[in-house]
């Protein structure tokens, strides 16, 4: 069995997160989506409530399982018995930095493989720190997320105003 993991922030999921999701679940017998605190941001979202959000986009998948973890990614992928790990893409800026971090992963576990996937042109542009951006100041994401995790953007933006 051939498994990978996608993880990110998600501070929200994205349709472009999304996208990702939906194909590499196409091309792995158990794809993990996991949710990874990122020290370098401060969440809107508390892990939990993004691993709930990206189970309900993603409830459709059945080879998909949504987690969270701490530490290392490849720490992760060596319990879970993954072999591969999924990096999308969008811009020259996204390899350099993704570049960086799979050539430290192969040191850190020469066992591991990492892919990238390009992002569709239609999420070319797209990041949940745009999205939260643009929410914050009344802006429309209606294409930007799927229509429950807007309804949860709103609703989180109004309760912090």
């Amino acid at each position: 069995m051939l498994a990978a993991v996608y993880p990110g922030s998600f501070d929200p999921i994205t349709n472009g997160h999304l996208d990702i999701i939906k194909r590499s679940c196409r091309c792995f017998d158990k794809l993990y989506v996991a949710v990874f605190e990122n020290q370098a941001k401060e969440p809107l979202f508390t892990v939990e409530e993004r691993v709930s959000m990206i189970s309900e986009e993603c409830q459709d998948l059945p080879n998909v399982e949504v987690t969270s973890s701490r530490g290392l990614l490849v720490d992760f992928a060596r319990v879970n018995g993954i072999q591969v790990l999924v990096k999308g893409l969008r811009a020259v800026s996204d390899f350099d930095y993704e570049f960086k971090m799979a050539l430290m992963n192969k040191k850190l576990a020469p066992e591991i493989e990492t892919v990238f996937m390009m992002t569709s042109l239609q999420y070319l542009y797209l990041s949940s720190s745009l999205v939260k951006e643009v929410a914050v100041y009344g802006g429309c994401v209606k294409s930007l997320v799927p229509p429950r995790v807007e309804r949860k953007l709103v609703s989180k933006l109004h309760k912090s105003v």
